[in-house]
């Protein structure tokens, strides 16, 4: 049986780690200029930006099991 839906996980190297945290504090000051509009088009906008992060963070943990839990 395969592991699609991730139940366990292994551990980042330390870089991608920070890497991830980086990108979720850039992606948390956006969303904060972001909530100063509410209209439905913002709401679009906030959603694709929280698929962003989700994409962004997925991309660095499967370079980092790629590349043998080696830094981007």
């Amino acid at each position: 049986m395969s592991d699609t839906f991730k139940k366990v996980y292994k551990q980042l190297h330390p870089e991608n780690s920070a890497l991830i945290v980086k990108i979720k504090e850039s992606f948390e000051i956006v969303e904060s200029i972001l909530l100063k509009v509410k209209s439905r088009e913002m709401s679009l906008a906030l959603t694709n930006l929280e698929q962003a992060s989700m994409w962004a963070t997925k991309a660095i943990v499967m370079q980092d099991e790629h590349n043998g839990g080696n830094p981007i």
